[in-house]
C-alpha cells in the first residue's frame, strides 16, 4: 500500500508530541520503510521534522509550499477540495477545472496552481499570475438547481474569502459588491464564475479565485493596478501560509454553499454578507446603460442584487453593470 504523505503530515501537524513510527504504520497500514520514505520526501520538500529513536517523529516547521500533500493535510472539509489537483504551472485553473468536470470528476473538485500564464478576470481581462506569492484556485461544482440561481454563487464565494481572510489575519476584509474582496480600500481578491448549462439544468460551475497573499511591495503589481491593489503581507507585515488560507476558504465556502442550497437564495447569508459589505449605507454611483444615477446602497436582496436608494427616495435594484463607490479605490 502506498503511503499518502498528506495523511502522515496531517497526523504530525495535529500532534503536539512525537508520533512513533509504529503508530504511523498501524494507523495507515504500511511498513516502516514506507513511513521512512514519506518522512524523507517531506524533509526534501522543506519540512523540518525531528526524528528521535524510541520517540518517533515531530513536525517542527512547515514551509510555505502549495503541494498537494500540504493542502490535503490541512483540509477538514467533507467535499470541498477533497478531489484536489495541484499544478506547478498552468494556463488557467478555470479551464483546467472545466476539463476535469467534463472528464467526470466530482462536485467539489479543486484545482490549485503555483503559476498561471493565461489567467483571466471579468470580461476577459488578463489577470497577472506570477509564482510564489498568490493563491490561484478554482472549485468545480455540479449543483442540482436551475441555472438562474448560479450567479449567487459568486457572492457566496466572496463572503467565504472575506471570512477566511478575516479569520486568518485579523484584518477586516470587506466586499465591494458583488465580489471584489478589499482590505484597507484596496483589492486583494478577484473572483470569476463561469457556468456551463442547458436551458433547465447546470452541467457544472467553476469559480476561480485569485488572492494576493505574500506580494511584498506595491511595485510587484502591474503599474495599471498598483494604486488599487494590495496583498495580505503588505497590510499585515507578515508572511501568510497560502495552504492554510486555501483550507479556510474551502471550509467557509463549503459551509456557506450548504447553507445556500437549503433555500436556493441568500436569505440565510445576508446578515453575514452585510457585515463585510463596504457599500452598505455608502454613496454609490450606478453606471446604468439607461442613465447613471447616484444613491445610497442599502444592502443586497435575497437573490444578490444591490439595493440602491436613489436621490428621489425610490429603491432601485441593480442587476448588472459597474457600480462605482465614492471614496473606494480613490474615486471622488
Amino acid at each position: 500500500m502506498k503511503t499518502d504523505k498528506s495523511n502522515i503530515l496531517a497526523l504530525l501537524r495535529d500532534s503536539r508530541d512525537y508520533v512513533s513510527g509504529q503508530q504511523l504504520c498501524d494507523q495507515f497500514g504500511v511498513s516502516r520503510t514506507a513511513v521512512w520514505k514519506a518522512i524523507n520526501q517531506l524533509k526534501e520538500e522543506g519540512y523540518r521534522i525531528d526524528a528521535v529513536s524510541h520517540k518517533g517523529y515531530r513536525l517542527l516547521k512547515s514551509p510555505d509550499v502549495l503541494s498537494r500533500s500540504e493542502i490535503l493535510s490541512r483540509l477538514k472539509t467533507k467535499w470541498a477540495g477533497r478531489q484536489l489537483f495541484y499544478l506547478e504551472e498552468t494556463g488557467s485553473t478555470n479551464i483546467d477545472a472545466t476539463r476535469y468536470a467534463e472528464e467526470g470528476e466530482p462536485h467539489g473538485t479543486t484545482v490549485v496552481a503555483e503559476k498561471q500564464n493565461a489567467g483571466r478576470g471579468r470580461r476577459g481581462k488578463y489577470w497577472e499570475s506570477p509564482p510564489g506569492t498568490a493563491i490561484y484556485m478554482t472549485i468545480m461544482l455540479k449543483p442540482d438547481f436551475a441555472p438562474d440561481k448560479a450567479s449567487m454563487l459568486t457572492l457566496v464565494m466572496a463572503l467565504s474569502v472575506a471570512e477566511a481572510v478575516t479569520e486568518a489575519t485579523g484584518l477586516h476584509a470587506g466586499i465591494k459588491w458583488p465580489n471584489d474582496v478589499v482590505v484597507n480600500k484596496k483589492k486583494i481578491c478577484g473572483i470569476l464564475t463561469e457556468l456551463n448549462a442547458e436551458m433547465d439544468y447546470i452541467r457544472h460551475v467553476v469559480i476561480g479565485v485569485g488572492i494576493n497573499v505574500n506580494n511584498a511591495a506595491p511595485e510587484e503589481f502591474p503599474e495599471e493596478i498598483r494604486q488599487t491593489a494590495t496583498s495580505l503581507k503588505i497590510e499585515t507585515g507578515l508572511s501568510i501560509s497560502r495552504a492554510a488560507l486555501i483550507e479556510r476558504v474551502l471550509e467557509r465556502f463549503e459551509h456557506n454553499y450548504d447553507t445556500f442550497v437549503t433555500t436556493l437564495d441568500l436569505r440565510l447569508l445576508i446578515e453575514a454578507y452585510s457585515r463585510h459589505l463596504l457599500n452598505l449605507n455608502a454613496e454609490v454611483n450606478v453606471l446604468d446603460p439607461k442613465g447613471n444615477y447616484t444613491g445610497i446602497a442599502r444592502g443586497i436582496s435575497t437573490t444578490g442584487e444591490l439595493l440602491v436608494e436613489a436621490e428621489n427616495g425610490v429603491m432601485k435594484t441593480v442587476y448588472a453593470g459597474e457600480v462605482s463607490v465614492r471614496g473606494l479605490y480613490g474615486y471622488v
